[in-house]
């Protein structure tokens, strides 16, 4: 824990007591004025930094906070030193990290001086430009989510489309986020048009106050359409899937980060609140059970998605999911070829995504990253001739334009974000979201450290951050020589595998020809060895 969390409040108390005692000597005639007027000084800086809602870092540690300003000014990289741990070294975090801060401040975020990057490293990537660039008139790139039901098809199609962003708040819960930072990002979505997932803690009041366009996420919980005893509930789930703020239906099967782990709240941290919004009872343990209850096969995962659709009044339903056995997605790929059932869209979770709630072994060796997932999700859909009928969204450490170009390149229709927009509202990477204590009250409960966090201002730093990274999108499509990045391809990414080698996406990950899974096996090893084990009817492989 940074040093800085004991002492939050007790160099502006300090300063409190110095002016005191000091002034006093001062009228006494044994000192003079000098440290008297500096210890005023200091103790106006304390109150100005509690009264003002630009910065959390102040108005949560008044006077001392100033110190992690300084360090950036004189050295970007002591940041580390002072609310950040040392063991923060995830490649490029930092450089991704100031992006967004320059984007939601709306800061220039040109470069003087080259590339942060060694471009002869192994690993680095880049966008290949044309020679006649194109120009855009616009940023907001969107996508249809869902199709208007067509003469002849069930009751339960789609019949209530979405214009989706390309670029989303990814799921956090209210619970693991505090109800301010909650109501920042959901207003920020709401200012920007786009869309704001609730992750599995449900919809609560915050994410309510503004409206702004909300993606249900339905976990194994049932929270928000739940009975007493955990399992889903039809009443509850019409309550507010048909509220008119929920866009679309999130069906969580496993999150990338702690995929197959479930998960519990404690009791003491589920508030009334809390417990509201999820539908449970307050100050009691909050589970959330490793796999689902409503369903436990691929045919019947098919089954629970069409009923939400038709109970949600044709709302797109789709589901969440981190890549595990392949045997798995490919048995509900060919459920969908055999109950001719069809989510709306996928979201393809990576492992490389972070949470406050997953022991170290899972975050560092469970689950596959979101590339390789996202790329054999793609290619299943084409290989069936579903593509078209299904979307596919890309969540897994996605925080600037080139990290959605290269996701949609790969087969995404669309981008969602966590750590991106946690950045914009304030996340300084303190990583004490699991004790309640974070400095800028962004991953608290903690009423007075979250009151730090003003939901007006931060907001706009979450819409700032939004339309500036899709406007540097458009700029690296224009550069592209594309009209949207729909277009973009792998053959558009190049990758270096060592000093001498480069290879483009298109060579790195071949892809399936449309109905080459439904003519024969698909050449890839993964279909060679796993395509004949799955089966519709269950998640087991044929043996």
């Amino acid at each position: 824990m940074p040093l800085i969390s004991l002492i939050r409040y007790s160099t502006f108390a300090i300063a409190v007591f110095l002016a005191i005692v000091l002034t006093g000597l001062c009228a006494a005639g044994l000192i003079g004025w000098g440290w008297p007027l500096a210890a005023l000084l200091l103790t106006a800086l304390g109150v100005y930094d509690l009264v003002q809602r630009r910065h959390s870092v102040l108005r949560n540690y008044p006077i001392i906070g100033h110190l992690r300003f300084l360090f950036e000014f004189i050295r970007p990289e002591l940041r580390q030193y002072f609310f950040e741990s040392d063991t923060d070294s995830i490649p490029f975090s930092r450089q991704q990290r100031a992006i967004v801060y320059q984007r939601a401040k709306q800061q220039i975020d040109a470069r003087p001086f080259g590339t942060h990057f060694d471009v002869y490293e192994s690993g680095y990537e880049w966008l290949n430009h044309s020679a006649v660039p194109t120009k855009q008139e616009s940023h907001d790139f969107r996508v249809p989510v869902g199709a208007i039901a067509q003469a002849g098809e069930s009751a339960s199609s789609c019949t209530q489309p979405y214009s989706a962003s390309v670029f989303n708040i990814s799921a956090m819960s209210f619970g693991s986020l505090s109800a301010n930072a909650i109501r920042a990002l959901n207003r920020g979505a709401m200012l920007g048009h786009f869309a704001h997932d609730t992750g599995e803690g449900s919809i609560s009041r915050h994410h309510r106050e503004f409206g702004g366009d909300l993606i249900w996420e339905i976990g194994s919980g049932y929270f928000g359409c739940r009975d007493a005893e955990g399992r889903f509930d039809e009443e509850r789930f019409v309550a507010n899937a048909t509220l008119e703020q929920v866009r679309m239906i999130e069906i969580k099967l496993s999150q990338g980060a702690k995929p197959g782990h479930g998960g519990m709240l404690p009791a003491a941290k589920v508030t009334e609140e809390i417990a509201e919004a999820r539908g449970i009872a307050a100050w009691s343990d909050c589970i959330s059970p490793a796999s689902h209850s409503a369903f436990s096969t691929p045919i019947e995962l098919l089954q629970f998605i069409d009923r939400l659709r038709r109970l949600s009044g044709g709302k797109p339903v789709g589901f969440k999911f981190a890549l595990g056995h392949p045997w798995e997605w490919f048995a509900i790929a060919k459920a969908m070829v055999a109950t001719g059932i069809t989510p709306d869209f996928i979201v393809v979770d990576g492992k490389e995504g972070g949470t406050g709630a997953a022991p170290a072994e899972f975050i560092d060796r469970i689950g596959t990253p979101m590339r390789d997932a996202l790329v054999l999700v793609h290619n299943t859909l084409v290989g069936l001739r579903l593509r078209e009928r299904v979307r596919i969204a890309a969540a897994g450490k996605v925080v600037t334009a080139f990290d959605i170009a290269r996701a949609m390149a790969l087969g995404a229709d669309w981008c969602n974000s966590a750590r991106g927009f946690m950045f914009a509202v304030g996340c300084i990477q303190a990583q004490a979201c699991h004790t309640g204590k974070c400095p800028t009250g962004v991953a608290t409960q903690d009423p007075q450290r979250q009151k730090a966090l003003d939901p007006g201002d931060k907001s706009v730093r979450v819409l700032n951050f939004h339309r500036n990274t899709l406007k540097s999108l458009a700029e690296l499509v224009a550069a592209a020589g594309l009209s949207h990045p729909s277009q973009l391809e792998p053959m558009h990414i190049v990758q270096r595998r060592s000093r001498g080698e480069v290879h483009s996406y298109a060579t790195v990950y071949p892809r399936l020809q449309p109905g080459e899974l439904l003519d024969s096996e698909a050449e890839p090893a993964v279909y060679r060895v796993f395509w004949s084990m799955a089966r519709p009817d269950s998640f087991r492989p044929v043996t």
